[in-house]
């Protein structure tokens, strides 16, 4: 198996290289289309969270941080949560009703 594998690599490899080097309109076949493990390639995994930047009122902010405070839970993670609740209401709602 490991054999096998390493034969692939080579493969893939040399494919690579010449693909690199040479007009390679020829060797794309799309009746046998490759997959990213044919070629020794792999994908990153997407994070599990994604920065953004938004900008909320200053006042909203501070309520949001009186809240956070109180609850004693920094105000990220609670406009997290607030996010999440509203939009998991959301998803319950029947199609086409609003409020």
């Amino acid at each position: 198996m490991k054999r096998e594998r390493g034969k692939n690599r080579a493969k893939a490899r040399r494919i690579i290289d010449d693909y690199d080097r040479v007009d390679t309109v020829g060797m794309i076949d799309p009746s046998q289309p490759l997959k990213f493990d044919d070629i020794g390639l792999r994908l990153p995994q997407p994070a599990p969270t994604q920065v953004i930047s938004i900008r909320i009122p200053s006042a909203l902010v501070n309520e949001l941080r009186a809240i956070s405070s109180e609850a004693d839970v920094p105000y990220q993670a609670l406009i997290k949560l607030f996010l999440s609740e509203s939009v998991s209401r959301f998803k319950k709602k029947p199609a086409g009703r609003k409020g």
